[in-house]
């Protein structure tokens, strides 16, 4: 498929736009500004909030001024991950589109679809003269992927719409009624320099080439996490030899399973051998306890140039210990909707800060609020024990499923005309803004849909070009059949 083909057209323009512009999350000035100039151009009433929520409004065509108004939605930051061997700066330059087959992605990092198309798909609704609609609000939150900023500051009367469409889901032919809530927990150990001793040597550990993911959407793939895998190896080290951890780091950010993660510490030079040894094994293990869902899995040793200072010996054994004892992954399925992860945690990210701190992100998701502050207590008992301080970001609500949804029955109705099928309707573990939207319009009547992603929130990330037109012609016969007004 060449990019001459892809329809439909005005989606991919916008895509391909949109995709010049920067838009990490917390600096979104830029998408801003083009949203801004967007609705000028296309005269259309367009407003922002202090957040940096956009609101662009686009009246009834001629016919249609009686249906109820729908708010579509989508978030205009973007998840920025790149490989290592990539240059790319996020903050100014455009993202690379590549297509391979039936697939768009970008060139080693982030493509971005997770939300650009929904962003791209409103902006081709509100450009297009042709299409037949009731009044429509088309609604750009800032921030959703690292804190859900704009949704938490949008105020009661920023929209004046009956049924939201969130278009930020990531499976073709499903329609998602609920979705997780989440909270952060931070834990951080306070470390105390220390000189290494003559005649140790220094080596670099790696662990790379794993897949990642979302950590609501993909936790449940059993995916290897990158900070797990480095500390029990560092461990294992530690056991065995008079071990000085440097420095380590690994994953960014908490809503990403880790891909990658190093370290740097040192051994005394005799044994510089046998850990090199040990690696071998280690990765042998490794590799046959992941060989399904990891075969790209590489543990890289290397020598290193010597660090200065290494983290003192107690912080360091209590670091490892409590890493290795923090849970990762599913905790519990539904028991309501089979299939579902009901509560998960993600141990996302280790990082050293100014200040001798040593950081540790997590984040715990569940569609039940109780399991969803369990699951946080327990992480903050882990590192607690180990005399880490640890503390909780304000955390998100779920959303409740509600089966005798009237959007819910159109687009049902209107998926199996156009295509024959049933469409799925389901509940994702992952997190979505739909929660905050109805804790501030309890009315609101939701649903949230779009076209196929997988690998969203890594450089894997890819969108299944079929399956946008797809979406795009369910979202537009929805529109035609929205009911009236009571």
């Amino acid at each position: 498929m060449k990019e001459q083909e892809l329809k439909p057209v005005g989606v991919f323009k916008y895509f391909a736009e949109i995709c010049q512009v920067p838009r990490p999350s917390k600096k979104e000035e830029k998408i801003i500004e083009y949203l801004k100039n967007f609705g000028a151009k296309h005269n259309l009433e367009t407003k922002t909030d202090e957040a940096g929520n956009v609101l662009i409004i686009k009246p009834a065509t001629p016919g249609k001024e009686n249906l109820k108004t729908v708010v579509l939605q989508s978030h205009i930051d973007m998840v920025c991950e790149k490989n290592n061997n990539i240059e790319h700066d996020f903050l100014n330059d455009p993202i690379q589109i590549e297509i391979d087959g039936e697939w768009m992605k970008a060139k080693g990092t982030t493509l971005g679809a997770d939300n650009g198309i929904g962003v791209a798909t409103e902006l081709a609704l509100l450009a297009d003269k042709t299409i037949e609609h009731g009044p429509i609000e088309c609604l750009f939150t800032v921030d959703e992927e690292t804190g859900l900023t704009g949704a938490f500051a949008l105020q009661k009367s920023f929209f004046d719409g009956d049924i939201l469409l969130n278009l930020d889901s990531e499976d073709e032919g499903e329609i998602f009624i609920g979705c997780a809530g989440g909270i952060d927990s931070v834990a951080e150990f306070k470390y105390n320099e220390i000189d290494v001793p003559q005649n140790y040597f220094f080596m670099r550990v790696e662990v790379k080439g794993l897949k990642g993911g979302h950590s609501g959407g993909d936790i449940h793939l059993g995916r290897g996490n990158a900070n797990k895998i480095l500390n029990r190896f560092l461990s294992r080290v530690a056991a065995d030899y008079d071990m000085y951890l440097c420095d380590i780091d690994g994953g960014n950010l908490r809503n990403a399973i880790p891909r990658e993660a190093y370290a740097i510490f040192a051994v005394p030079q005799e044994f510089k051998h046998n850990v090199r040894t040990d690696l071998n094994v280690f990765t042998a293990e490794i590799e046959n306890e992941l060989s399904i869902v990891e075969p790209d899995i590489k543990l890289i040793l290397e020598s290193s140039d010597a660090h200065p200072k290494a983290f003192d010996k107690a912080t360091t054994d209590k670091l490892l210990k409590a890493i290795y004892a923090a849970p990762h992954g599913v905790y519990a399925m539904s028991q309501d909707m089979p299939g579902l992860v009901e509560t998960s945690t993600n141990l996302a990210s280790i990082k050293v800060k100014q200040g001798n701190i040593i950081r540790i992100e997590t984040s715990q998701r569940s569609s039940i609020l109780s399991a969803r502050n369990d699951m946080a207590n327990t992480v903050r008992a882990v590192f607690n024990l180990a005399g880490a301080n640890v503390t909780f970001g304000e955390g998100y609500p779920g959303w409740k499923p509600n089966p005798n949804s009237e959007i819910l029955e159109v687009a049902k109705k209107s998926y199996k005309e156009l295509f024959g099928v049933e469409a799925k309707v389901k509940a994702i573990h992952a997190g979505l803004e739909c929660g905050l939207f109805l804790d501030k319009y309890p009315e609101l009547d939701m649903i949230s849909f779009g076209p196929t992603l997988t690998g969203v929130h890594s450089p894997d990330e890819r969108m299944h070009i079929p399956s946008v037109e797809k979406f795009w012609n369910h979202l537009l016969d929805i529109l035609v059949n929205i009911p009236e007004k009571k």
